[in-house]
């Protein structure tokens, strides 16, 4: 079992055998050894399993193996099973469903989406039901972060074609776009054409294909490629042809799916861009292309003697008609080297709101990463106005003070912005109780969060209301008030920064605290700089809870001092899937190893006149930065921030970013504390990434505020907020404090001289 536990099954084909020749073991094919070895071994399992059957799906939802239907020899089925495979000893768990399900059925297809509003959905189609009909009924299979999993059935539009009852299909996805491929119907002789389900329109598209049923299918690059099975001219006698199908022209004529998936396609799409053929004339002779985006899983029954191979393939594109390829074709994609580790990648497309010149709404626009800089800033800005909300909310009901706070605070289209200086919507005791049961979960979770993609990432807020508010209005929200949202989909990252220079840190740190009571596991709060007492003190936060709280600041019962209180059990870092690390400021000069921060203890208060190696490593952390660009190597002084040359405060070069993630074995840094210009930057060759998601900072800057969108597969999408005409009013206006607290300047493209300051 030992051996077992490290094979890695991203890179495995696994096929569960059934029907009633056969056993109902299941099967691991090895192929970490190399291109030209490959072992077969059986899983040991304990305790019940599927059962012999036929006609099922086996797919693979990491870290779940799901069995879905089939024939057990006697009748059809709708049960589905679960394994998994990162827990030893390996064991299959049926589960029973609260929610409608699907009919028993054989013969249908199961594909994983990865994109989109269906990400982490298993997506059943089609098959044969228990009297002998062809069904064209989607359904979508989700897991909980509870645990539970439920069906939910997909919408069809109906003013819209409907698709093709089929079964001895296959499916895949491409983004959000399920393709369903090949298959027969109830009628001898139909042509079954290729059709695509788009899940964010509930839209079907169709077009031709190669005629072919009990096949496999898998992609490579933008190239779908369907072998063996039967065709309906000789349904007797199997085929082992290889037909390709190159999908970018399959959705360069259905132009919605086209802009849609654009991004998900590599230098191909360029090179076949001005080639906009139809389906029925467009066919591909070759693909110099090695490498396949991801294994896929399948799984094999037996008829008779002869065995037939039905595929479900999750990767990240689709299909078309195409050539049959020579016989001699013995380089299989799927059987070729292929890459085990998945590598961070940029998405070819950054999300900007745009206005729609009315003043009160946005639009949500793509515009490509090489491109989107040459934009005119002014056309992104714009207002939105908003009214209180009006929440009645009893705080004796079983909401519990977390409900409470977010009933009035999470408002993404109805947030207002309170005056500066008017008193705060909430008791002293009440924010009092959420800061107990909110730092109950922090002590209790690690220096160092381990967590997992998607997640969305933010950088600092600097008590910038509005902006976050506009952020979850546009690129969707946890929850709204006391409606799940995306949840279920996301985890929340917050880098540090909550407070300070904004004229709403109440709002902002009761709202972050809420969500992280109600939801401990997925919402995760990392500790910045300003989180510290020493700072908040001098930079706004103390001014506005003696302002909206009427209160004395240096009371030790004061709000201000029972949060700063929380902020020393805030951790440090995170690490996304033992990849990428996050922290507020960067690596300074003294973090050699993520251990160096997991030995930390809490309560930690930063200690700024440094004498010790922790208090300089605390220090690093929090408040380090790159140098300017990526030419100037070493550690620097930070003369900006350390004004007095302790020398406690550093700049690291790109040289020293990379030593760090070599000696971690880790891909990225993702940090926040500067003010980046377009709310993102790439340094040290895109080995560090800074994100800052305060728009227009200080009310001086005019910069845009971000939030990185990381997903399931390491694309890492920038989502974009420019300032709002009037939103001078959230930031702190005082020239006396200005005076005391300059408002720094950005940190400027490469393209421009740059001076890197921010508090």
């Amino acid at each position: 079992m030992e051996v077992l536990q490290e094979v890695n099954f991203d890179i495995m084909g696994i096929i569960f055998k059934g029907g009633s020749l056969a056993s109902d073991d299941l099967y691991l094919l090895d192929l970490k050894e190399g291109d030209d070895k490959a072992v077969w071994s059986i899983v040991p399992v304990v305790g019940p399993t599927p059962g012999r059957r036929y006609g099922h799906t086996l797919t693979y939802a990491k870290p779940f193996l799901v069995v879905f239907g089939g024939n057990t020899g006697s009748e059809p089925v709708n049960d589905f099973w679960c394994l998994n495979v990162e827990k030893s000893p390996f064991s299959w768990q049926k589960f029973d469903c609260k929610s409608e399900i699907p009919c028993a059925r054989v013969y249908h297809s199961a594909a994983l989406c990865q994109y989109g509003t269906a990400m982490g959905m298993i997506v059943v189609f089609g098959g044969r039901s228990s009297d002998q009909v062809a069904l064209n009924d989607a359904w979508g299979l989700r897991r909980h972060r509870s645990g539970a999993w439920d069906w939910v059935k997909a919408p069809y539009k109906p003013d819209r074609d409907q698709p093709i009852g089929r079964y001895q299909h296959s499916s895949l996805f491409v983004g959000s776009a399920m393709i369903v491929m090949g298959g027969r119907t109830n009628n001898v002789g139909d042509n079954v054409g290729m059709e695509i389900y788009d899940t964010e329109t509930s839209e079907w598209y169709r077009t031709s294909a190669v005629q072919r049923f009990r096949h496999a299918c898998w992609l490579v690059e933008n190239m779908l490629y369907v072998h063996g099975g039967f065709e309906h001219d000789s349904p007797n006698i199997p085929t082992d042809n290889i037909a390709r199908i190159n999908i970018l022209k399959i959705f360069q004529v259905h132009e919605a799916l086209y802009q849609k998936t654009q991004m998900l396609f590599s230098s191909t799409l360029e090179k076949s861009h001005s080639t906009h053929t139809s389906p029925d004339t467009s066919i591909d002779k070759g693909s110099n292309s090695p490498h396949s985006y991801s294994a896929n899983t399948s799984y094999d029954f037996k008829s008779g003697s002869t065995t037939y191979s039905h595929s479900n393939s999750f990767t990240m594109k689709s299909s078309q008609v195409g050539t049959i390829l020579p016989q001699n074709l013995t380089s299989s994609p799927v059987m070729g080297k292929q890459t085990t580790e998945k590598s961070f990648k940029f998405s070819k497309e950054v999300y900007v709101a745009v206005s729609d010149g009315k003043g009160d709404d946005y639009i949500k626009k793509q515009v490509p990463m090489d491109k989107w800089g040459e934009e005119s800033k002014s056309n992104f800005a714009g207002t939105k106005k908003y009214t209180s909300p009006t929440v009645g909310v009893n705080l004796h009901s079983s909401q519990g003070i977390a409900s409470y706070f977010l009933g009035k605070l999470l408002q993404p289209k109805n947030y207002f912005n309170a005056d500066i200086g008017s008193a705060f919507d909430f008791q002293p005791e009440h924010i009092m109780l959420l800061c107990d049961q909110a730092q109950a979960i922090l002590e209790s979770q690690p220096m160092v969060l381990r967590v997992q993609a998607p997640i969305k990432i933010y950088g600092d807020i600097h008590g910038q209301y509005s902006d976050l508010m506009r952020f979850f209005d546009l690129f969707g929200a946890p929850c709204y008030g006391n409606t799940e949202g995306d949840i279920e989909s996301f985890d929340y990252l917050f880098l540090g920064d909550f407070v300070d220079r904004g004229s709403h840190s109440l709002e902002t740190i009761c709202l972050l605290l809420a969500l992280k009571v109600k939801y401990p596991d997925q919402i995760h709060l990392i500790r910045g700089n300003h989180e510290d007492k020493w700072i908040n003190n001098g930079f706004g936060f103390s001014d506005e809870c003696a302002h909206r709280l009427g209160e004395d600041p240096t009371e030790d019962d004061s709000v201000f001092n029972r949060v700063n209180r929380l902020f020393e059990w805030l951790p440090l870092a995170a690490i996304i899937d033992n990849k990428i690390i996050c922290l507020h400021g960067g690596i300074g000069s003294t973090l050699q190893s993520v251990e160096d921060i997991d030995k930390l203890q809490r309560p930690l208060e930063v200690i700024h006149e440094v004498s010790t190696a922790e208090q300089q490593l605390v220090v690093d952390i929090l408040w380090s930065d790159p140098t300017d660009s990526d030419t100037e190597l070493g550690i620097q002084q930070n003369t900006i921030r350390d004004p007095g040359g302790t020398g406690n405060i550093v700049k690291f070069g790109p040289d020293r970013v990379q030593k760090f993630l070599q000696a971690n074995n880790l891909s990225l840094v993702i940090r926040a504390h500067e003010c980046v210009m377009d709310g993102f930057e790439r340094f040290a060759g895109g080995q560090l990434i800074t994100v800052f998601s305060a728009t227009d900072y200080c009310g001086k800057h005019k910069n845009a505020g971000a939030v990185l969108i990381l997903k399931k597969n390491y694309e890492l999408v920038p989502k974009l907020i420019y300032p709002q005409n009037a939103n001078n009013h959230n930031w702190i206006e005082d020239e006396e404090a200005l005076k005391k607290r300059p408002p720094t300047p950005p940190r400027w493209k490469n393209t421009m001289p740059r001076k890197t300051s921010f508090d």
